[in-house]
């Protein structure tokens, strides 16, 4: 038996998500297939790679090793595909982009690195603004393109939009909280515990939709807008938060683990994508801008949670 690709595809998904069920819903593929390629790569390499739990799986010595190599492998083969299909020859011009602050430090960047490595021709002029700003600013034709939450688009009728990513949102709590030994977690059981609040990017207008829905209200000791803040204080056990999968990483600064779980409560995406006006005719240059960043989107988020999980 030789190795492939699907080994270290299914490995890495796996270890990244922590349970085999997840790993084949992002896969699109059944749990068995996916075990299976796990089985087969460990009978392969002659070591254990993941550790199952009841809960889950987690790594071995021997799998965090081996994760480092696989995911090098898996974004070695993605970079040569991407670059084989991207056409940068005759794509030129300056492209003014307008950009909020959670999509300016959790998103957009790695993406804009590539495009200017693989398009020379364009010039990309940045600017970070809150939503009003950025949606007036695309109206009086000040910024050609907004990478924004669209979930918050207020002017539909003047700016069109494309979604590039739905950003799912989960409930983050420290290690062995109690509530991650809990079968199913509604938000009337998050109330009974200390609530950390991110405000940026008006985080707290959603938030205030689903706990409403929800008919509970969280019991906030803490607002910031600071993602790292929040972060810090869950893995310290300062509280829980509800945020989304694009700004989640396992790990605070100080090298605490934190961790994810479902919520069965309907709670909305956070969606990321491309706005511009709608009445404005958009250049070739920008229309090929936009179709890169809608076939990299999801990969840059992925690739992004994949090196902090190696930490």
């Amino acid at each position: 038996m030789d190795f492939n690709f699907k080994h270290a595809r299914y490995f890495v998904a796996a270890a990244r998500l922590g349970q085999v069920s997840r790993a084949a819903v992002e896969l699109n593929v059944s749990q068995s297939a996916v075990t299976a390629a796990i089985q087969q790569l460990e009978a392969l390499l002659g070591a254990p790679l993941l550790e199952r739990r009841p809960t889950g799986v987690a790594l071995t010595p021997a799998g965090s090793h081996f994760l480092r190599h696989a995911e090098q492998i898996i974004a070695a083969v993605n970079e040569a595909t991407r670059i084989a299909v991207d056409t940068p020859a005759g794509i030129v011009g300056a492209v003014r982009i307008g950009v909020t602050y959670t999509v300016a430090g959790y998103f957009v960047m790695p993406l804009i690195h590539r495009v200017q490595r693989l398009f020379p021709g364009i010039d990309i002029i940045l600017s970070e603004a809150e939503r009003p700003e950025i949606e007036a600013a695309l109206v009086a034709e000040t910024i050609d393109l907004a990478v924004m939450l669209t979930s918050n688009l207020g002017n539909q009728d003047e700016i069109g939009h494309e979604t590039l990513v739905r950003s799912q949102r989960r409930l983050w709590l420290p290690a062995e909280h109690a509530l991650s030994r809990k079968g199913q977690v509604s938000l009337a059981d998050v109330v009974n515990h200390p609530y950390i609040a991110l405000t940026v990017d008006e985080a707290m207008k959603t938030q205030a939709g689903y706990w409403t829905k929800a008919g509970v209200h969280p019991n906030v000791v803490f607002q910031t807008s600071s993602v790292e803040a929040v972060r810090t204080m869950v893995a310290a056990g300062m509280g829980i938060t509800v945020l989304s999968d694009m700004v989640y990483r396992p790990w605070s600064l100080e090298g605490q683990r934190i961790e994810t779980c479902d919520l069965s409560d309907e709670i909305p995406t956070m969606d990321v994508g491309v706005a511009w006006k709608a009445s404005r005719a958009r250049s070739q240059t920008l229309l090929s801008l936009i179709d890169f960043l809608k076939r990299n989107a999801d990969y840059e988020i992925r690739r992004a949670r994949n090196r902090e999980d190696r930490r």
